[in-house]
């Protein structure tokens, strides 16, 4: 990586480097043999440099800045509904709560098969264009055709595309009569507004101990990570520093009473949590908080800033580094260039880090101290948790992972909810009787076991026994999903979780109590 060479009194000035490249742009764009696109040129030449720097520095065009903002700034517009392709129609997988679509009545099941009188079905329709045809600015009317079970003619609406929430907690429940279960999956501009009416919900039902599950979480907002921090700690801990070549450093401390300092707190992350979620389990575990479980996270502790261009487009930065409260960093090294920094997530696993942390080599310069009971914590790449959770390969064979890549259980569950949507819904009485009762019948499995057939799938008998209990509940959880909602999926699918099948143990047989921590004092 040339660019992070040491400086020195005699290199060029950015000045002087803009010069010289403009005056080269201006050669190729008056002189060169071929015609060129002087825009993709340029674009190209950007993102080279910023990959050179460091692996988080990207540049966008205006187009993709706007569609790379909407998760961060918590909605987009367009009609709100979830969807997916289905037999080269558009199917409604469920209307987005408080969106125009549900509010007009559309429902799941629905098939969008005109849009603005333009047949939408049987044309190969890709996610790209459907995107296309139904987002667009607020206020805009966009009719659609749709055909739905036991309607004859075709049920015409015109939806007035609005503000479409996209929410960052997909899932908060009970997981007995004192835990409670909150799933993030991003750190945007409403996550605060979401997890706070979590946390009072949970509360009314009886939550005395929380599991916040961060695994999978790739980040976001720096400020929104402090805010979380800041539920959990109490008086005026520090939260974060960051420090950076042209930024002294600047601390950040909890500043107000959050709404769960007192309970008994864990936390949940894997290999792809990164960022924003590495900067709430830092400070969670810094200061003796609660009990990170899990596998080391993804390793990312560097601050992008987003800078715009003349032409609309736009730079994200990295300006600072960010350090948790015992003086961590949490980045891992990138030195060896970009392909290999996103390559070594999956290199954990040919290392065997997955399933073992012996193959992770500790330095004693990476050493830190944890800020109340002094205990051992490492930097320099990721968040090492307090209790380390294998990768769980009780069900895993080359016949299930066949199931996987293909979405199969998905698909079949779609189908199958699809065409007996009345009967599914009937069979229990509430998503809770569903999540405790629901069973498939030997027929049933059997059924999905020749669809699996059709669909490609070469079953090995062996691989299909050892398999069986987690291909049983995955089907379940995404028949949950579609005659529910996506919770549903959440409630089910944490059997398979086996981290979260770790915190519930060490919440309920005196682990969590052993591991002497501070989290009384707060």
């Amino acid at each position: 990586m040339g660019l992070q060479a040491q400086s020195s009194d005699k290199d060029m000035t950015p000045q002087e480097a803009a010069q010289k490249f403009g005056t080269l742009m201006r050669y190729v764009g008056q002189l060169y043999v071929d015609s060129v696109n002087i825009e993709d040129l340029t674009q190209r030449a950007i993102v080279s440099m910023l990959e050179d720097l460091d692996p988080h520095s990207v540049y966008f065009s205006a187009d993709e800045l706007k569609e790379a903002d909407e998760p961060l700034n918590g909605n987009f517009e367009g009609i709100g509904v979830q969807f997916n392709i289905f037999q080269d129609t558009i199917m409604v997988v469920s209307p987005i709560s408080g969106g125009p679509s549900e509010k007009l009545g559309i429902r799941s099941g629905d098939r969008i098969v005109t849009i603005d009188g333009d047949n939408a079905a049987g044309i190969g329709i890709t996610n790209r264009d459907v995107m296309k045809l139904l987002k667009g600015p607020k206020g805009t009317v966009v009719q659609v055709g749709i055909k739905r079970d036991g309607e004859s003619e075709l049920l015409a609406f015109d939806i007035v595309r609005d503000k479409i929430p996209i929410y960052s907690i997909d899932a908060a429940h009970m997981l007995d009569k004192r835990i409670g279960y909150i799933k993030v999956s991003r750190f945007a501009k409403t996550t605060m507004d979401e997890l706070r009416e979590a946390l009072v919900d949970l509360k009314k039902e009886g939550m005395k101990d929380l599991v916040l599950d961060l695994q999978g979480n790739g980040g976001g907002m720096l400020r929104t990570a402090i805010e979380m921090s800041d539920e959990f700690l109490s008086e005026d801990k520090l939260i974060v520093y960051t420090e950076g070549r042209s930024f002294e450093r600047d601390n950040t401390y909890a500043q107000y009473k959050g709404l769960f300092e007192k309970g008994r707190l864990v936390v949940l992350v894997d290999e792809a949590s990164a960022s924003a979620s590495e900067i709430v389990s830092g400070a969670v575990q810094d200061w003796d908080r609660g009990l990170v479980i899990g596998r080391r996270s993804f390793g990312k502790g560097l601050v992008q800033r987003p800078m715009r261009l003349p032409d609309g487009s736009a730079v994200r930065l990295t300006v600072q580094k960010y350090y948790t409260p015992a003086g961590r960093c949490i980045q891992k090294p990138y030195e060896d260039g970009v392909e290999a920094y996103r390559k070594e997530k999956f290199e954990r696993y040919e290392r065997g880090e997955l399933m073992s942390l012996d193959s992770l080599e500790l330095p004693d310069s990476l050493l830190f101290q944890t800020r109340i009971q002094k205990r051992d914590v490492y930097g320099g790449g990721g968040i090492l948790p307090d209790l380390f959770v294998p990768l769980d390969t009780t069900y895993k064979s080359g016949t299930f992972s066949s199931i996987l890549r293909k979405g199969l259980c998905s698909k079949y569950a779609l189908e199958q909810v699809d065409a007996g949507r009345q009967d599914w819904e009937a069979r229990h009485p509430d998503e809770t009787a569903f999540v405790k009762d629901m069973t498939f019948t030997d027929a049933e499995i059997e059924s999905f076991k020749a669809f699996l057939v059709v669909e490609g799938i070469d079953i090995d008998q062996e691989e299909w026994a050892r398999s069986l209990p987690a291909i049983r509940l995955r089907l379940k959880a995404f028949y949950g999903r579609n005659i529910y909602n996506s919770r549903t999926f959440y409630r089910v699918i944490g059997g398979l979780n086996e981290a979260l099948q770790e915190a519930i143990r060490v919440l309920n047989d005196g682990t969590f109590k052993a591991a002497n921590l501070a989290h009384r004092t707060f």
